[in-house]
């Protein structure tokens, strides 16, 4: 894998395609794993993916580390995807529906998808690596071992700081009241 990837950044297409293909199976997973219980999104698992990769491609010689660095990216890219479909049917005044956050935390609201990535990014400006964490777990469907590689962060970390970003994301998209 990683030899792909350092021929990858070398300019070798050969070894970019190979990669896709080995890891495709994989990327369909994650954006499956995205896009369920998302319901009215027209996106399918495959255009999803197919967005991901033509993103990826178009991405200047990135220092790819190994195959959990290149995960972790996809699920960037996977997220950035899924909200500028939602924009664009926005602005296009389709007939839309929220796209919703399935928190798994009791009693927590379900949000729509921009209120997440605008929640997401104001984490960020606030603790860059716990928005990391959401974003490879949530968007990307990485497990807490390949996140951990990715950050260099121990297992049990890397849990800690899930469950305390996704404690964050409830109160900062719980509905204010007053």
């Amino acid at each position: 894998m990683r030899g792909l990837l350092a021929a990858w950044r070398s300019g070798d297409r050969a070894a970019r395609d190979r990669l896709f293909e080995l890891l495709y199976a994989e990327l369909r997973q994650a954006a499956a794993g995205m896009l369920r219980g998302e319901r009215h999104v027209s996106l399918s698992v495959g255009d999803l993916v197919h967005e991901t990769i033509l993103k990826l491609i178009s991405l200047e010689r990135i220092d790819w580390q190994d195959r959990a660095h290149f995960m972790a990216l996809t699920s960037v890219m996977m997220r950035r995807s899924l909200v500028e479909h939602v924009r664009a049917k926005r602005r296009n005044k389709r007939d839309h529906q929220k796209v919703e956050l399935i928190t798994n935390i009791p009693d927590a609201v379900n949000a729509d998808l921009e209120e997440i990535n605008d929640a997401l990014d104001a984490l960020a400006k606030i603790d860059r690596e716990r928005a990391e964490i959401v974003e490879m777990r949530y968007f990307g469907g990485m497990e807490i071992a390949d996140i951990a590689v990715v950050l260099n962060l121990s297992e049990s970390t890397v849990k800690r700081r899930w469950q305390a970003a996704r404690l964050w994301l409830y109160e900062a998209l719980a509905p204010q009241h007053g």
